[in-house]
């Protein structure tokens, strides 16, 4: 709207005013319907227009509105990291909840960095990151992340920070093939680690399945017990970053399962609640929060919306429904459904390869099928894609940027209670739409 007074992230264009929504679809105030395939930047799980969920947090918001974290805690909070751990790896019994994935993620750069304070290791500050990856975009987590689009305008802002290559096998950093590779990108951290000097080094902060920034990469089975076996020799504490992958998207209740895998620290978002409050949290163990008690008796943290109870109250209602619906496992088998169905794009001339687990699912496109080419960033393919699909009525996400500065890719993140005639709709658009946008593109 050209009179409008707000602030949108968007400046090119005019956006589509939503007025409603319910289970995958949302509707405009034009009367169109959209089908949301990417639930947003994948962050709807339980579906648009859950009553339960809205009456949770009026029920909530007419009880016990709000309370400085530091200052009290509710039945509601408590609740929630109870219910939480019940689920979470068994190295996870505590939460801190925030607003926003970034807030989380500076949350457990800042604990870390406590932690190894506590140990008496007070020279460890720096944190280890991937390129590729997504962490945020406040100055903190953006130092993390290792999206070079979004870095680069702000890189005399950021404070240092240390990436290795991800375990992204389509285009390996190394050249190499799995398995034989013997999983080299897990061992850069082991050589990271050694040539920043280890008594520097908090620890390592990752995408357990690698997200928006790259396109859903899952990475080797064998990846993480590297990963985690080099934390534990070089005293660096391994955060793993789920605000996109947990919460059942993965098509478990967190990425951690697929992998046996037990972190210092996790940190979860967007799924947490569904899309219907800001809510994020930081999962780690007593054992750290008991040397924190031990050493300073605090977190030398805080925010004023920390441990919100009506957010909180949102939540609590989202994990009833993926426990009583059991979507967990909805997500397991449709994205197994999802992904049979997206593996005949593969034998598109431009496609390099359908990827995912769950219901987190990426097409990257190529010019070139068999050197792998990317398409010059300025053919701005994804956005096409995009745009093309948009117009026909389905939501998808759009990942650019991680091969040398190009590289194109659509994601697909739906609600899980998506049905599979939905699903079939969007492959079937897809389809459309790639011979549309794709048609005589290697030339």
């Amino acid at each position: 709207m050209d009179n409008s007074f707000v602030f949108h992230r968007r400046l090119d264009r005019t956006l589509p005013t939503a007025v409603s929504a319910k289970g995958v679809w949302i509707t405009d105030q034009e009367g169109r319907r959209y089908l949301d395939a990417s639930g947003g930047p994948i962050c709807v799980n339980v579906g648009h227009g859950r009553l339960e969920v809205a009456e949770a947090m009026a029920e909530q918001a007419g009880r016990l509105d709000y309370v400085h974290g530091p200052m009290f805690t509710t039945e509601t909070v408590e609740t929630l990291a109870k219910r939480l751990s019940f689920h979470a790896p068994l190295s996870i019994d505590r939460f801190y909840f925030c607003s926003s994935g970034c807030e989380a993620i500076e949350t457990a750069m800042k604990l870390a960095r406590q932690i190894q304070l506590a140990r008496g290791e007070s020279g460890r500050y720096r944190v280890i990151s991937r390129w590729h990856s997504y962490h945020g975009s406040t100055l903190g987590a953006l130092s993390a992340t290792g999206k070079p689009g979004m870095r680069n305008p702000f890189i005399p802002m950021l404070p240092p920070s240390i990436h290795i290559p991800p375990p992204y096998c389509l285009r390996c950093h190394y050249h190499l093939t799995y398995p034989q590779c013997q999983i080299r990108c897990a061992h850069a951290l082991d050589e990271a680690i050694r040539l920043e000097g280890k008594n520097t080094i908090s620890a390592f902060l990752a995408e357990t399945i690698l997200g928006s920034t790259i396109g859903a990469v899952v990475p080797p089975r064998e990846y993480y017990s590297i990963i985690s076996a080099i934390c534990r020799e070089h005293g660096v504490l391994l955060i793993l970053d789920e605000v996109m992958c947990g919460m059942g998207r993965s098509g478990t209740w967190f990425g951690t399962e697929h992998y046996h895998v037990e972190p210092d620290m996790m940190v979860l978002g967007k799924g947490l609640n569904g899309g219907y409050a800001p809510l994020s949290a930081v999962g780690c163990g007593g054992s750290h929060l008991d040397l924190l008690r031990k050493n300073n008796g605090n977190f030398i943290h805080g925010h004023t919306f920390s441990h919100h109870p009506v957010a909180a109250a949102a939540a609590l209602a989202v994990v009833d429904i993926l426990e009583k619906d059991d979507l967990v496992r909805r997500a397991y088998e449709l994205g197994g459904y999802l992904g049979n169905a997206l593996a005949s794009l593969s034998d598109h001339p431009h496609v390099a390869e359908v990827r995912g687990m769950g219901m987190m699912w990426a097409i990257e496109f190529t010019k070139d099928k068999e050197t792998l080419a990317p398409f010059p960033r300025e053919r701005k393919i994804a956005e096409k894609m995009f745009d093309a699909l948009m117009e026909a009525g389905v939501i998808t996400y759009k990942c650019i940027g991680f091969a040398e500065g190009a590289g194109d890719a659509i994601m697909l993140g739906p609600p899980f209670i998506i049905k599979r005639r939905e699903l079939d709709q969007v492959v079937d658009a897809i389809k459309g739409v790639l011979e549309k946008v794709l048609k005589g593109a290697g030339s």
